[in-house]
Formats: structure tokens, C-alpha cells, sequence
């Protein structure tokens, strides 16, 4: 079951990856979308899930805050 809600929910997230204009918007959506994929991928592993968490929303932010377009 698990798995089953892990797949209908990362196509989801990845799906809105790209919101934000500005630096900071991107940021929070980015950190956002990293702490659920955390999440999917620790709950799947079976592993404890705040490590996955917050080392999702740490690179999730940075890198939405990363691929922030020029203006």
C-alpha cells in the first residue's frame, strides 16, 4: 500500500516543481516538493522518516532557489 501511494503522489510533486517566479518562491516550493519525496522515499525504504525530510527540503530548496531564471 505503501508503495502504491508513493506512486500516485511523486508524479504530483514533481509536477508543480517548476512554481515560483522569484528566488524565494522557488525556494519554498523546491523545499516543499523535496520534503515529500523525503518522505516517499524514507517511507518506502522503511527507514526513519525525519532525516529523509529534512535532507529533501535542504536540497529541494536549494536547488529551487538555484534554478532561479534571469531576469
Amino acid at each position: 500500500m505503501k508503495i502504491a501511494v508513493s506512486l500516485l503522489v511523486l508524479p504530483l510533486a514533481l509536477s508543480v516543481s517548476a512554481c515560483g517566479d522569484t528566488w524565494g518562491e522557488r525556494a519554498v516550493t523546491g523545499g516543499g516538493i523535496g520534503a515529500g519525496t523525503g518522505l516517499a522515499i524514507g517511507a518506502i525504504a522503511g527507514w526513519p522518516l525525519v532525516a529523509p525530510v529534512l535532507v529533501g527540503t535542504a536540497v529541494g530548496a536549494g536547488i529551487g532557489a538555484a534554478t532561479t531564471p534571469k531576469k
